[in-house]
């Protein structure tokens, strides 16, 4: 196993983070020009809410929650690169998450099942918590030796 295949999963992610900004503007321009109301009129997200469906702020939502866990899955991914500790399992727990938020992305932008949509959180999450777990024990281990 190479360690730079730590970024691959990280990439993806980057990536997904890309097509939802896509999503989110493909849908939400053309639904502001169908409300017949001016740009400012959409000045916080609340606004958003108000004035367009609720399936046209599904994009929205994901983007956003594509900066809460994920940036702490970009940070594990970076140490074990940085400390070349990316074994199989960091690696493959990696792709792991990857998986699970593109399935919850494509969820959340869709059809929004909130269960279907919690499953694969938490999966992912799981994924993430045992990365985190293994860059612990790993730091624990070697300061014992």
């Amino acid at each position: 196993m190479r360690n730079e295949q730590i970024l691959l999963p990280m990439l993806g992610m980057m990536v997904l983070t890309a097509v939802v900004w896509i999503v989110l503007y493909a849908r939400r321009i053309p639904a502001m020009q169908k409300a017949r109301k001016p740009a400012q009129t959409f000045t916080t997200p609340d606004k958003c809410d108000e004035y367009l469906p609720a399936d046209v702020n599904y994009p929205a939502y994901n983007f956003r929650n594509l900066f809460e866990l994920p940036v702490l899955f970009y940070a594990l991914c970076l140490y074990f690169y940085v400390t070349a500790t990316a074994g199989t399992a960091e690696v493959f727990a990696a792709w792991l998450f990857l998986l699970f938020r593109i399935a919850h992305s494509a969820i959340h932008c869709t059809s929004n099942i909130v269960m279907a949509r919690f499953v694969t959180y938490c999966a992912a999450a799981l994924a993430l918590w045992f990365m985190l777990g293994r860059a612990v024990w790993g730091v624990y281990t070697t300061s014992l030796l």
